[in-house]
């Protein structure tokens, strides 16, 4: 990746003051070998290790301020909260629920109609066609 100014590079000696100062900190370590081998941070990775940086006694603060600046050029990413899909709640209608229940009384296995029927009792929505093909069931079944 190329660098915007490959010889001012003030992230690259943000990391190595750390890294001098806390030689067996992990993250740090870590942090310099992405930035090795990307050429560049996220900004909660620059968050962290200018919070660390923060710690080191003798960093110029200069260099803070350039990082410190760096983290603000940086978007904020945010995760939108995930919405759950809202059913709306309707009412059952009592003509369906007369349908299911006369035809059901009658002929208690009939399967398509015992599916209706559960689909009914669970709040789903019965389509046009299925309540036409309900009402059909009615009128060759019990109409006669």
């Amino acid at each position: 990746m190329q660098k915007k100014k490959p010889d001012i590079d003030i992230i690259e000696k943000v990391l190595d003051a750390c890294y001098k100062a806390y030689p067996d900190s992990v993250f740090i370590q870590s942090l310099a070998h992405q930035y090795e081998e990307r050429g560049s941070l996220s900004k909660k990775q620059l968050q962290g290790a200018y919070q660390k940086a923060c710690n080191v006694p003798d960093m110029p603060a200069n260099w803070l301020a350039t990082m410190e600046a760096t983290i603000l050029k940086m978007p904020n990413r945010y995760k939108s909260p995930i919405e759950m899909e809202k059913k709306p709640e309707l009412g059952k209608d009592g003509h369906v629920g007369g349908l299911i229940t006369a035809i059901l009384a009658k002929y208690p296995a009939h399967k398509r109609v015992v599916f209706l029927g559960s689909k009914y009792d669970n709040n789903e929505v019965l389509s046009p066609v299925e309540i036409a093909e309900l009402e059909k069931f009615k009128k060759l079944l019990l109409d006669k």
